[in-house]
Order: C-alpha cells, then structure tokens, then sequence
C-alpha cells in the first residue's frame, strides 16, 4: 500500500536532505531493514560525497490515507530528494 512519507537526513556540518514523496511501505521498510546503500553524491556541495543507510529515525510515514495519496499523487506535491532515486544496485 502507498503512503506519503518525509525524509529528513541530517549530514553534519555540511546541512541536511530532506524530502517528502510516494512510496509503498513495504519497500520502505525493506530499505530501512536490508540497510542499502544510497548514495547522494555531491548533493551538499564539491567533496561531499553523501552515502546514507536510513533508519526509521529519519524517515517517517505521513499518511497512508488513500484519498489523501491520492490527492498528494494527483497535485504532484512530491518534492526534495527522494531515496529510491539514489539506490545503487549491484554493478553500477
């Protein structure tokens, strides 16, 4: 089932990623449990190399309210960065 969540990962002096978008939260939870690597690159400036393994400290569910997701989904209210963007698989 989809649900909206919002991720906000803290980097240390060099600031912080947030982002709020559409997920299932089966694959979430998969994400925070396998401990996948996902890597940001240089999203926090030259050098900055962000590689995260999130934990459910940072990213909460908001709602998983169909008509709710629905809407959110419908007005494309995603926005900020989004995990399931930046998962290296194997051989990349």
């Amino acid at each position: 089932m989809s649900a909206i969540f919002k991720m906000n990962l803290r980097c240390g002096r060099q600031g912080d990623l947030q982002g709020i978008f559409i997920a299932d939260k089966q694959e979430v939870d998969n994400l925070i449990t396998s401990k996948k690597e996902i890597y940001f690159g240089e999203v926090l400036g030259k050098h900055s190399e962000v590689v995260a393994y999130l934990t459910h400290d940072e990213i909460k569910m908001v709602s998983d309210n169909p008509s709710v997701v629905g809407l959110f989904q419908e007005l494309n209210m995603q926005c900020g960065y989004n995990p399931f963007s930046y998962i290296e698989e194997d051989g990349e």
